[in-house]
């Protein structure tokens, strides 16, 4: 991206519900040199919160208080009890902590329960399959359902072939190429496989890696399409079953899985502020979400995310800062249901997006972070390279594209600038959604590192006389 100067010219008084910032009469003539000197003028701050966080007392904080919780309560599914416990005990660690406004906000949450699962290739061999049901599926009858197997590795094929669909069992063996364009086999196999007459499916885990590991995660019924059971299985599994189909054999299965979807229940989004001293009405969010999939620990995914979005607070409130806005943290619920917290959060505090200048989300992983994404204007991509620039002390400072986030897109995608972390993703997705998500994976000093890199953008934006401009 070339080098850019700016000018933000006249007063930008807008409604409300256009998504766009209102900008002070005083500054609206600066010009990006101005805002690059105002910039600069942090570097003594970033390095005081570097410091704490990756060489001073507060190194590997975030990971002892996240080993803490995710040992104490384990997974937290939507619905669950674990979840519930989980959001009381950051209620109360946010409020032991100093933390100002801090707060629950109810929402309602699905709950569905996975129960006892298990899959068993009979012909031509008995094999016992490892696999997880899918977020949201039906289960089978008690006595299962055993069918021979369709293998297909595209959606394109399953429609090619749709008149051997019927009745059997459509085992996805799609090739993993990155994870926004394989999950749609995950989120939609079901549905493609209904429409052809299978009685159930199986979807290749989507994952980077596999040492035998089934990954598990959300799919999506549609409105008139008949509900079938859906799973998936591991990476191995599925690759074994399309060799043994092209070489003749006829595969059957037996497949069990005791889902229950429930009502709706009553979980909360958590929330804990550092209030601005001059523009307290307006806001940068951190956030992460705290539930999780119902295998593993839910440490990367997102304890991670959750935690150093708490101790970005926790740094800059420990070294006595107050920025010109409020900071706000939202631990989210029932994100991998699909954002289902956010979006009523969203709901609730809409009528004043205006005064919302950044979202940030961390739900990629907080290994050691190659830089910030971001999405929005130009104008506003500057001034995030200048505020990465701070980072150099740890040698972290380049801007990507696309900031975007679960819980945070309603934002992003009504005006307002989003950031989130670029980290390692095929490591992310070795253990996404899996029982390898636990603690042991997660590193205490690159956590330091991503925690102090939260820290600073999330400070500087919030003090910097003008919020971000948007498009």
């Amino acid at each position: 991206m070339k080098f850019l100067l700016y000018a933000f010219v006249g007063v930008h008084v807008l409604s409300l519900n256009s998504g766009k910032a209102i900008y002070r009469n005083d500054m609206s003539q600066r010009t990006f040199e101005e805002i690059k000197e105002e910039i600069a003028h942090y570097g003594d701050v970033a390095k005081a919160i570097i410091n704490l966080a990756v060489y001073g007392k507060a190194q590997n904080r975030s990971y002892e208080r996240l080993a803490l919780l995710v040992d104490t309560v384990g997974p937290r599914l939507s619905g669950s009890k674990s979840l519930e416990k989980a959001i009381q005990i950051m209620y109360q660690n946010l409020k032991h902590d100093g933390l100002e406004n801090v707060h629950l906000e109810p929402v309602k949450i699905p709950h569905w329960e996975r129960g006892e699962e298990s899959a068993v290739m009979l012909e031509p061999r008995m094999h016992k399959m490892a696999i997880l049901g899918l977020g949201s599926s039906i289960g089978t009858p008690p006595e299962g359902i055993t069918a021979e197997v369709l293998v297909v590795t595209s959606f394109d094929e399953l429609q090619r072939r749709a008149p051997e669909a019927r009745g059997k069992i459509v085992v996805y063996n799609q090739p993993y190429t990155n994870y926004s364009q394989t999950v749609q086999y995950r989120v939609q196999g079901a549905v493609e496989a209904a429409k052809v007459g299978a009685l159930a499916s199986l979807i290749r885990s989507v994952a980077s890696f596999s040492i035998y590991s089934p990954h598990t995660g959300i799919q999506e019924y549609q409105d008139g399409v008949p509900k079938i059971p859906t799973a998936c299985v591991t990476v191995e599994d599925a690759e074994m079953i399309s060799r043994m189909v092209s070489r003749g054999s006829r595969i059957v299965i037996q497949l069990k899985m005791g889902a229950n979807n429930y009502p709706d229940v009553d979980s909360f989004n958590t929330v804990a502020e550092i209030i601005g001293s001059k523009y307290p009405e307006e806001v940068v969010l951190v956030s992460g979400h705290l539930d999780s999939w119902d295998v593993g620990q839910g440490a990367m995914d997102d304890g991670g995310g959750a935690f150093i979005s708490w101790e970005a607070l926790s740094l800059i409130k420990d070294l006595g800062l107050r920025p010109k806005r409020t900071l706000r943290l939202v631990l989210w619920t029932a994100e991998e249901q699909g954002g289902i917290g956010a979006f009523q959060y969203y709901q609730l505090h809409k009528a004043n997006i205006s005064k919302y200048s950044l979202v940030m989300e961390s739900d990629s992983g907080t290994f050691l972070p190659s830089g910030l994404k971001f999405t929005g204007s130009e104008k506003a991509r500057a001034i995030m390279k200048e505020v990465m620039n701070l980072l150099q002390p740890i040698n972290i400072t380049q801007v990507f594209s696309d900031g975007e986030g679960t819980d945070i897109n309603f934002w992003i995608q009504a005006g307002v600038p989003g950031a989130s972390l670029l980290d390692d993703f095929y490591k992310y997705f070795s253990f996404h959604h899996s029982r390898g998500d636990t603690i042991t994976v997660m590193d205490p000093k690159q956590m330091n590192v991503a925690a102090a890199l939260w820290a600073v953008v999330s400070y500087v934006v919030a003090d910097m006389e003008e919020m971000l401009p948007r498009s």
